[in-house]
C-alpha cells in the first residue's frame, strides 16, 4: 500500500495505525477538494483519486464533473474539473502531503507550471483557515479567477463564504467575466 503520510511506501498496517491514532486525537475540519485530469483516462483518474482520499477525507458531496478549456497555457487537451466536500482530520499540512502523495499513486509526473497532468487535486478551503506558507495558502490564492473551481464548488457548497474576500462561492462565480457554461460529462464521479 502507497501510505498518505510519506513519500515512501510504508506496510498497510502502519497507515491504517496512523488513521486509527488519529480519529482518537483530533476533531474534523470540513474542506474542500478541487480535482483536475487532461491526460490518459480523465474520469478514471478522478475517480481513482476520490478513492484514494477516502481513508482520510469523509466524504460528503460530490460535483458533476466538467469538461473545462485549459487556462494559462491553451495548447494542450481539455480537462475534466470536479470538487468534493468533505470531512478530516488531518490539519492542513497533512492533507495536503496525502493529496500530493495521491497524485504520485495515480502516476503524476512533474512538468511544467499550468501544463498537462494525469491528476491535479487543490485544497480549496479547510473549514475558515487562512494561512499563507511556502506550500500551502488557504483559501486557495486563485479561486476567485478560476470558472473552472467555482463551478463545481458552487454546485456543493454555494453558500461558503470567503473568509478574506468575504463572497459567497456563488457571488464569485457571478463575477467572473467568463458566464459560458461547460459541458457536464457526468453527474458524479
Amino acid at each position: 500500500m502507497f501510505c498518505a503520510f510519506s513519500l515512501l511506501a510504508l506496510p498497510k498496517g502502519f497507515c491504517h495505525a496512523i488513521i486509527a491514532l488519529m480519529d482518537k486525537t483530533h476533531t474534523f475540519s470540513t474542506v474542500c477538494l478541487a480535482l483536475g485530469a487532461n491526460l490518459g483516462d480523465r474520469l478514471a483518474a478522478l475517480k481513482a483519486a476520490r478513492e484514494a482520499l477516502e481513508p482520510f477525507v469523509e466524504i460528503l458531496d460530490l460535483s458533476s464533473v466538467y469538461e473545462t478549456t485549459p487556462a494559462y497555457v491553451m495548447d494542450q487537451p481539455l480537462f475534466l474539473n470536479a470538487a468534493l466536500l468533505g470531512k478530516t482530520k488531518f490539519d492542513p499540512r497533512g492533507l495536503l502531503y496525502s493529496v500530493k502523495n495521491v497524485e504520485l499513486e495515480i502516476g503524476r509526473k512533474p512538468t511544467f507550471r499550468y501544463g498537462p497532468r494525469v491528476i491535479d487535486i487543490d485544497i480549496i478551503f479547510y473549514g475558515d483557515e487562512v494561512m499563507k506558507t511556502p506550500e500551502l495558502t488557504l483559501p486557495h490564492d486563485s479561486i476567485a479567477e478560476r470558472s473552472f473551481v467555482l463551478r463545481p464548488l458552487t454546485e456543493i457548497a454555494s453558500d461558503w463564504v470567503h473568509p478574506v474576500l468575504g463572497k459567497s462561492a456563488r457571488d464569485l462565480l457571478n463575477a467572473l467575466p467568463d458566464k459560458a457554461d461547460p459541458r457536464i460529462i457526468a453527474e458524479s464521479f
